[in-house]
């Protein structure tokens, strides 16, 4: 549909750790369906060119680059990659995530800093050096992905991974107040419970979930949900996709929940 023609995203996030479809992988891919120039960053940068190489072989411009987005030297190499390769940025995506088992009485210090790091400095980073172009460009849209952990409880300990997500929000809000004026929008997605590599590959939600059987983590997270399972990355690539577009122009500092209605139950 071409939806995002003539535009340039950023992907943070957009390998996956594992077979299958992660949240930044699909919404690499879709930006990329939809008429995008997609360049896709991630820390492992075999993951980041398998999404390239699967974007390029469906007739898409895809580069990929590697980058610890928690570090700032690397964030700004990214922004300047990025402009040499395509010239501009329409789109940041902040996908950038991981999910740490813990309350507060259990969580080690280091682990806490770690996943502040990884979670929230990440985004702080890319917008901070992101979003000078995009005001000078005239404009641009920025998705951070978030979580409903951030705002319910969800059975689960992950204070880490909670709190970092509910920070990521409030991050949202300001600045897209403050960088509405510049016509740079700031929107946050919530997934909710969704079946990607990431939650397969954690060890510590298999646990809590189910004594170590991922299968049996499927079926109690499915059951959790009131449509009765768990959502896929295409979901949260498709709501990103709403908001990286034109469609949303009149959209930004909005919380988009993506999860099955399960924030609407009290139990």
């Amino acid at each position: 549909m071409d939806r995002l023609k003539g535009k340039t995203a950023i992907v943070v996030g957009a390998g996956s750790i594992g077979p299958g479809w992660g949240n930044g992988k699909a919404t690499a891919v879709t930006f990329a369906r939809e008429g995008a120039q997609v360049f896709c960053v991630d820390r492992n940068v075999k993951a980041a060119e398998e999404t390239a190489k699967i974007i390029a072989g469906e007739g898409g411009k895809a580069e990929a680059f590697a980058a610890d987005a928690a570090k700032e030297s690397d964030i700004q190499a990214m922004v300047a990659a990025c402009l040499k390769a395509f010239g501009r940025i329409d789109i940041l995506d902040n996908n950038v995530g991981i999910a740490e088992v813990g309350s507060v009485v259990e969580v080690e210090e280091a682990d806490w800093d770690r996943v502040f790091a990884i979670n929230l400095k990440s985004a702080y980073l890319a917008m901070k050096h992101v979003i000078p172009v995009m005001v000078k460009q005239g404009g641009g849209s920025i998705v951070n992905i978030s979580s409903i952990a951030s705002i319910r409880h969800l059975g689960v300990s992950y204070i880490t991974y909670a709190t970092t997500k509910a920070a990521m929000n409030q991050m949202t809000r300001s600045t897209a107040v403050q960088y509405a004026p510049q016509n740079v929008r700031v929107n946050a997605v919530l997934p909710g419970l969704m079946k990607t590599p990431m939650v397969e590959h954690s060890a510590g939600l298999a646990a809590s979930y189910a004594k170590g059987d991922v299968e049996a983590m499927w079926r109690a997270r499915d059951a959790q949900v009131p449509m009765g399972h768990m959502g896929e990355a295409w979901d949260v690539a498709n709501a990103a996709l709403f908001l990286a577009s034109d469609e949303s122009r009149y959209v930004t500092g909005i919380e988009l929940v993506v999860d099955g209605g399960i924030t609407l139950k009290v139990s």
